[in-house]
């Protein structure tokens, strides 16, 4: 079981002891528990290690849809992130739900990719991250990502906003581009 576990990220590790403790609580046996922590491998989407290319790691948080999320995915990853997220257009709400990610945009962002509208990214992170730019596809995303000839980056997608498209679509979208890299 623990094997399994360290392979899963800190998200679902978290995950899983609380619902060891809920799991105890309702007097579970360690053989339930097991069933358990075996559905989490299940999460699709969510701080998902995609590949490794040339020294780059790509990682599939397409399940990610709000700005809380995406700061949880920021705080987790190590190191210097180039972030790939879905366009919007800057509006008085989303700027100031997007300011409480500037913190990390500063110490971890090196690089902006917007699917779509990058007015929103702009405004908020303009003076903190050079390098913002929108783009029309999943696929041209990773490709302005990965050779950006930024090093010792990791590449993250996560959305941040709805853009329409499901989750799903996205991330199996964002893998399948990874892969043919």
């Amino acid at each position: 079981m623990f094997e399994s576990l360290a392979t899963q990220g800190r998200e679902r590790v978290h995950t899983g002891l609380a619902g060891i403790d809920s799991a105890k609580l309702k007097k579970l046996r360690n053989s339930q528990l097991k069933e358990c922590f075996n559905l989490i491998d299940e999460m699709r989407h969510k701080l998902e290690f995609v590949a490794r290319i040339k020294g780059i790691s790509f990682v599939d948080d397409a399940a990610s849809r709000s700005t809380l999320s995406t700061w949880y995915a920021l705080e987790t990853i190590e190191g210097s992130v180039i972030w790939i997220a879905n366009g919007a257009p800057s509006s008085p709400n989303m700027v100031s739900n997007f300011r409480r990610l500037r913190l990390l945009v500063e110490k971890k962002v090196k690089m902006i990719v917007c699917i779509g509208d990058s007015g929103l990214y702009e405004s908020v992170f303009g003076d903190l991250v050079s390098n913002i730019i929108a783009v029309d596809s999943i696929g041209e995303a990773v490709n302005k990502a990965f050779y950006s000839h930024l090093e010792d980056v990791k590449i993250l997608f996560s959305p941040a906003v709805e853009n329409g498209v499901s989750f799903d679509e996205q991330g199996d979208t964002f893998k399948h581009e990874v892969n043919e890299l």
